[in-house]
Parts: C-alpha cells; structure tokens; sequence
C-alpha cells in the first residue's frame, strides 16, 4: 500500500501514536462579509505536494510507515486538532501537509504559521491580525493567519515556542471560533481545523509552567508521533534509496561499509540531515558508488554536544564533580597549570583560586585515600579515562 492520489506521499518514518476522540462536529460557519474580500484574496488551493523523502512505489511498506498511513487516513477527514511531536527533521511539516491533502478541506487554505520564527512583539499581529493604526507601523488593516485559514487548515509549526501571555487568546479562538484583530472591536468568525507541532515535550512544557495545560488540553485531540532516525536504522537503506531518488541520483548505490558508517551516526538532525548528507556525498563520488570517503558527517551526536551527559552524575554535589575534573586535569598535564587551565577552558588565575578554595593540595592527582581520622572519604564519581593531551596544549608555556 502506497499513498497515492492528489499527493503521492511516501515517507519512510515510523511513528508510535495516540489518538483520543475529540471530534470537532460543529457546522462550517461562514466568514463574516466585512473580511470576505481580504481572505479569499488570501485563500490558496492546496499544491500537489512533492515529498522531500518518497519512497519507490515497487516498496512495500514497513509496518511502522503503514501504521502512520492508517491514522492519517483516519484523522484526515476530521475536525479533530491533531498534535504532531518529534524532533527536528522527522517530518511533522509533512505530516500536517498529508493531513490536510487527504481532508474535505483540501481545496482551500492551508497556511503555516511558524510560532519560532516570527519576533515575539510580532506574533499576535501575525496570528490574530492587526487594524490600521493600531501600532505604529500599521498603515493598512492586516488579515491574520487565523483569518487566511478560514475554511481550511491552519498548521502552527512550534507551538511551544508561543509566549505564554498569547496562550489564553488563541484558546478562546480555537473555543468559540471567533477572532478579534489587535486593535479592532469587530469580532469575526473563521471556521479553521488547527494541527499543531513542535519538538518540545508539551506535558514536560506544562509541568515547568512555561505551555497552559487547558491548550494543551484543546490542541490533544490527536497524537501522531514520529520517532528519530537513530530509533528506526532498519529503515535505512530503504530511506537512503528514496532520498537517492529524489536528489536525481536514482542509479546511485552505496557500498555495504557506506552503509555501516551511517548506521553508526546519531542523526540528531534526523531525515533532513540524512539527506544533506547524501547530497553532499553525491558531489564527492562523482556518479560512481558511494564509499565511506565519500560521506561526511557532522560531529555534533550526543556525545559530541554534551561528553558526560551520560555519566551518573544526578545529586552529586558541584563541588565533588569539579574537584574531580581539576584533580584528573592536573593528572593528565602532570601538574602543569597554564596547560590544565587551557584544557578547563578557564584562565590560570581562576585555576589557582578553585585550587585554593577546594583544598586540592599538590598531591591532588593521587586518588584519596582516607582521612587523618580513619574514616574513608567519599568516592568521586566514575569518569571517562583521561583522552591524550592534545598537541597545542602542549604548546603552553609552563608558569
């Protein structure tokens, strides 16, 4: 089974999903005559859309991808508000785009309004409109995104990103269906079906206070969940002969040690940076294969961004952990000071007061023992085992 139709969208992603009734079953109102006009102006039919990760037809379907097929055919003739969450690059544009390509609504507007993108003092403009005069700099009424997406869908990329203080607005939106301008009194009403994303774990969001719980509440009609590329490498080779095609290179194929070498990356930038990737390979293997040369990653993984974010270091107190680090970075430079502050990223000065402050005398690079009384002192937490002083440390003059 394949997506076709007006969209002939074949994406290679996995997805695990929720999905609550919560159907919007109130009658399309129409909009109000005053903004008619202005908004069918607006209004756009839906583009036949091309997907940036198709998957040849001849595929037959993972069951995650028909899994993910099976629910958008479900929800896409709702009004159900659909929440898609995932990180950066797995596709949640693609999905709001599906969902609205497969809806009755398919033929009028599908505006995107990016919450991340556009300034904060501007968002409530961009997003609930403006009259003229109502700021400075408002020389012309402006129709919001809420407006333009009247009678059709209204997708809010990021929406964790909103400012708290517009939450409660756009609640009352998505409640009563009516929309005021800043600085209007006329209250219009729009018919709008609102899928939403973002990256960011909304209930995580709600329990630190920065996303109200009642929109979270409004907007979890629906979960489509999409997973990272790191969760799902079976689907790789499959994944990279799609992408493979839509970069023009159908004929190209990778060695099976290519295939090795993009299995053992992370991908935090998911199927976007996997693209980028092949992109670039296709430029360096000149029409033949794809060999390990070839492909450049970008060390930004995991445990490039952040080296002891894997270490048990939760409730341990600071002092002990860079003590520790001091301890060891004194070890591995045997004692020399200017390289150890080089290493810390701090200058000798501030080196000699932490040394002070922390009572690491100058047999600090020896594990403790036990103290005078005979009691033995608290172990340091496990650390990585020291890498080899790099060459330019080593320039350092010894103070």
């Amino acid at each position: 089974m394949v997506w076709n139709g007006a969209v002939n969208e074949n994406y290679a992603w996995s997805a695990s999903s929720m999905c609550s009734p919560c159907l919007d079953d109130a009658p399309a109102t129409e909009l109000s005559p005053p903004i008619r006009p202005a908004v069918e102006a607006a209004e756009f039919r839906a583009p036949v859309l091309r997907s940036s990760v198709p998957v040849p037809e001849s595929s037959d379907p993972s069951p995650a991808l028909a899994a993910v097929d099976r629910l958008i055919d479900r929800l896409a003739p709702t009004n159900v508000t659909v929440a898609v969450l995932g990180e950066t690059g797995t596709g949640k544009d693609v999905v709001a785009r599906r969902l609205h390509a497969s809806s009755p609504r398919s033929d009028r507007a599908f505006v995107v309004f990016d919450c991340g993108a556009v300034a904060p003092s501007l968002i409530e403009s961009e997003l609930f409109g403006h009259e003229r005069g109502s700021f400075t700099g408002a020389v012309a009424a402006h129709a919001g995104a809420l407006e333009r997406a009247h009678g059709g869908t209204l997708f809010l990329d990021e929406i964790g990103e909103l400012p708290l203080d517009l939450q409660p607005r756009l609640l009352r939106v998505l409640e009563s269906g009516q929309v005021r301008r800043v600085g209007g009194s006329v209250t219009r009403t729009v018919d709008v079906r609102v899928i939403a994303a973002t990256n960011r774990d909304l209930r995580a969001e709600v329990s630190a206070g920065r996303f109200r719980e009642d929109l979270y509440f409004r907007l979890a009609g629906a979960f489509v969940c999409l997973p990272p590329l790191r969760e799902r490498l079976g689907e790789l080779e499959r994944l990279v002969s799609a992408l493979l095609q839509d970069l023009g290179a159908k004929a190209v194929r990778l060695s099976p040690a290519a295939y090795e070498l993009l299995r053992s990356h992370d991908w935090p930038g998911n199927v976007r940076e996997l693209k980028n990737t092949l992109n670039c390979a296709l430029a360096f293997a000149d029409g033949g294969p794809i060999e390990p040369g070839h492909i450049h990653l970008m060390t930004h993984g995991e445990h490039d961004r952040d080296p002891l974010g894997r270490l048990p270091l939760g409730g341990q107190p600071l002092q002990l952990i860079e003590r520790a680090a001091i301890r060891q970075t004194l070890s591995l430079t045997r004692g020399n000071k200017a390289q150890a502050a080089v290493l810390l990223g701090i200058a000798v000065s501030t080196l000699y007061e932490k040394i002070k402050k922390l009572g690491i005398s100058s047999q600090s690079t020896m594990p403790p023992k036990s103290s005078r009384s005979g009691h033995t002192l608290p172990p340091e937490p496990e650390w990585p085992k020291p890498a080899a002083l790099p060459s330019w440390a080593l320039a350092v003059p010894v103070r």
